[in-house]
């Protein structure tokens, strides 16, 4: 709501509409046959959502289908300045977002605001700061990878199937989820919460079929050197239906490459609100406003929304508004930086207001901007940007914006900025918004926020006139290991759909020797060698810090042939590496498929 000054016959009815402030999620639906038995009988007369008369060429007619038949077409009156206030509209708005009101909450309304006429404050936000996952975190590149964050200060969480295992490995005081990337109903979505990059180095096992030495020289120098086998469960469960697990799991929290649809129309369906109109007849004004669907008003000749109306200042009134319903389940929006809206702008100033409280009349976190007009365009509004404001006056105490919990959206245009200000393109009459979308957004430029780390060598198996006595063993054993690179490269092509922006860490033969050897990144997925574990960790790291590596999958192996061991003077170790070197070198779009597609072989 706005603030104004309001003629006092009107203030009893501001009161009345904030009488339902309570928790409640206020769903249900609105009928004027329904109306609370003590409130006078009254024609309700226009609806909040109203789809237009145009005829319905077909967008996601399924969707459209159900909103049509909840509207009706009705037009907005251009005469509402000189109309005197609507009590039954004024009704009307307080049943739609309330429900039916009560004599009893009504005086308890009464005696709230005169003994505290402070908003109610909403609970305090939760530390969004980004948690890094690391998966696989017991075994030989996850607990270096572990170690690595630590030592940077970087908030760590793990994923692990043995409890006592991790905390003799990683220290009793780690931050960890027992979990099996096989099981997905182990992999509660709670303990995701706060999680906003990952390190997945999970892998299925192999050793020797004839066993190990108790020190595991032979997983130290790799199945080159032992006939193998699969130890525990297959690479179809672990590489490949455990990386959509775990790709589920993360991705509310991680976050999507193009952002997070919270309203609007997209690959022919709608994601629907429910709006309503709150204008200043809550106040004593005559201002008037709805939210249309224009099934043809898109920039693209498809639907829109259109937020419409007449807004007036007689009566001491002077703004319109849409707001949302509250959300049944309050939207996570932590993984982004802001919401963008896609608009044709009329060149006059708006507000995005943002709730994160059940409560009716509480602050809610609010954004102007400018529009265009005549002009399609894209409005990013940071959460950075949000102001906490009560009736047009900023909250110098309120809690920091929480985006763990939206509870409702609000559009308005409003003769008032803040604190006394006003708007400076503000004129009364008509006006109309088009709006095609509400979603999340991440800012540029985009680092990585799913690193995996793969093998080389995870397209060549079906890959012809390769000579295979030339590949690697895992290559030459794919089938007898339970197609153990078939399901990696699936799994890889899991995680390059699945929106969330990554990068596909692809090494060779893995050794226990130090880091710091000269290195090669290639793609294609063509070169043979070694490289080793703590390399790799390192790697990961610093492919989640760069945006060179995003959306990226490559292959990497140090210059160091197998036939010489590497060695580093403790004394005199080898300068950190700059990965950004080799990651800019990367390109898009290359994995080693294309010789697959080119010259597709059967299965």
């Amino acid at each position: 709501m706005e603030c104004c000054s309001i003629p006092i016959s009107s203030s009893l009815s501001s009161s009345v509409l904030n009488l339902q402030g309570s928790s409640s999620p206020y769903d249900r639906k609105f009928s004027n046959k329904s109306l609370h038995p003590w409130l006078p009988s009254s024609p309700l007369p226009k609806p909040f959502l109203q789809l237009n008369d145009r005829p319905q060429s077909f967008v996601s007619r399924k969707s459209l289908a159900s909103l049509s038949s909840r509207t009706k077409s009705r037009s907005i009156s251009a005469e509402a300045a000189k109309q005197s206030w609507d009590f039954g509209r004024f009704l009307k708005t307080i049943y739609f977002f309330n429900g039916p009101p009560s004599p009893a909450k009504f005086f308890e309304f009464l005696i709230e605001k005169l003994s505290s006429p402070s908003p109610s404050k909403p609970e305090k936000a939760m530390d969004t700061s980004g948690i890094i996952l690391v998966a696989g975190a017991t075994g030989g590149v996850g607990r270096r990878v572990v170690d690595i964050l630590q030592k940077k200060g970087f908030p760590v969480r793990v994923l692990v199937r043995n409890e006592e295992k991790a905390r003799r490995m990683l220290g009793p005081d780690i931050d960890l989820i027992v979990g099996d990337i096989t099981k997905e109903s182990t992999l509660v979505p709670e303990y995701f919460k706060g999680v906003r990059k990952v390190i997945n180095a999970v892998s299925v096992i192999v050793g020797p079929k004839e066993g190990d030495t108790p020190d595991r020289a032979k997983y130290s120098q790799g199945i080159k050197f032992f006939e193998p086998e699969i130890k525990g469960d297959s690479p179809e469960m672990v590489e490949y239906i455990g990386m959509k697990n775990l790709i589920n799991a993360v991705k509310g929290s991680v976050g999507l490459r193009k952002g997070k649809l919270l309203f609007g129309f997209e690959d022919n369906n709608l994601r629907e609100l429910t709006w309503g109109a709150l204008d200043d007849v809550v106040m004593g004004g005559v201002s008037e406003s709805t939210f249309q669907i224009d099934l043809t008003g898109s920039e693209v000749g498809g639907p829109t929304g259109v937020f419409k109306g007449v807004v007036s200042t007689a009566n001491n009134g002077g703004f319109t508004s849409i707001r949302t319903k509250n959300f049944s389940v309050p939207e996570d929006v932590s993984a982004y930086e802001g919401l963008e809206l896609r608009l044709k702008g009329d060149g006059r100033r708006y507000k995005l207001i943002i709730r994160t409280s059940r409560n009716w009349d509480t602050v809610g976190y609010t954004a102007s901007f400018d529009t265009v007009a005549d002009q399609w365009q894209s409005i990013r509004l940071p959460f950075s940007s949000l102001r906490p404001i009560f009736r047009a006056r900023t909250v110098s105490d309120a809690p920091p914006f929480d985006p763990t919990s939206v509870i409702s959206l609000q559009l308005m245009f409003s003769k008032f900025e803040y604190d006394g200000k006003l708007n400076p393109t503000f004129v009364e009459g008509a006006f109309q918004l088009p709006l095609s979308s509400i979603r999340t957004y991440i800012k540029d430029p985009i680092c990585s926020r799913f690193v995996h780390v793969s093998s080389a060598g995870v397209t060549r198996p079906e890959r012809p006139g390769l000579d295979l006595s030339k590949q690697p063993p895992a290559v030459r054993l794919n089938k007898e290991l339970g197609f153990i690179l078939t399901f990696k490269l699936k799994g890889e092509d899991e995680l390059r759909e699945s929106g969330m922006p990554y990068a596909i860490v692809r090494p060779c033969a893995l050794t226990e020797e130090p880091a710091g050897a000269d290195l090669i990144f290639d793609q294609g997925d063509n070169i043979t060698g070694k490289i080793s574990r703590e390399e790799v960790a390192r790697i990961c790291v610093a492919a989640l810090e760069s945006t060179y590596a995003c959306d990226k999958t490559f292959e990497v192996k140090s210059v160091i042939p197998f036939s010489e061991p590497f060695t580093v003077d403790p004394e005199n170790p080898p300068p950190e590496k700059d990965y950004d070197v080799y990651f800019k070198t990367l390109k898009e779009g290359i994995t080693g498929k294309e010789i697959l597609e080119q010259s597709p072989v059967p299965v």
